[in-house]
């Protein structure tokens, strides 16, 4: 059996719905920032520095996760050794 739901709503009624914060106000600061940033360094703009203070957590979580799933083969589980006396 296939069950399809079609949900016509905004994605702040989305947000809400699921009780996610409104973040509009805090992206349009750190649009602000990032622009007011750019226009205080405009001959010597260096677009890395820029985003890094933004993005280091951001990317540590993915360096994170790329060595979880690099190290995932390598780890073994009980349903990986058969029971006593038994081989497989």
């Amino acid at each position: 059996m296939k069950v399809t739901v079609d949900v016509d709503i905004t994605p702040e009624e989305m947000r809400k719905l699921f009780g996610l914060p409104d973040v509009e106000a805090f992206q349009r600061q750190l649009m602000d920032d990032i622009r007011e940033r750019m226009h205080a360094g405009a001959e010597g703009y260096d677009p890395l520095k820029l985003f890094q203070p933004y993005m280091a957590g951001t990317l540590a979580s993915w360096d994170f996760f790329q060595k979880l799933l690099t190290n995932l083969p390598a780890t073994k589980t009980d349903a990986d050794t058969p029971p006593a006396g038994r081989t497989r």
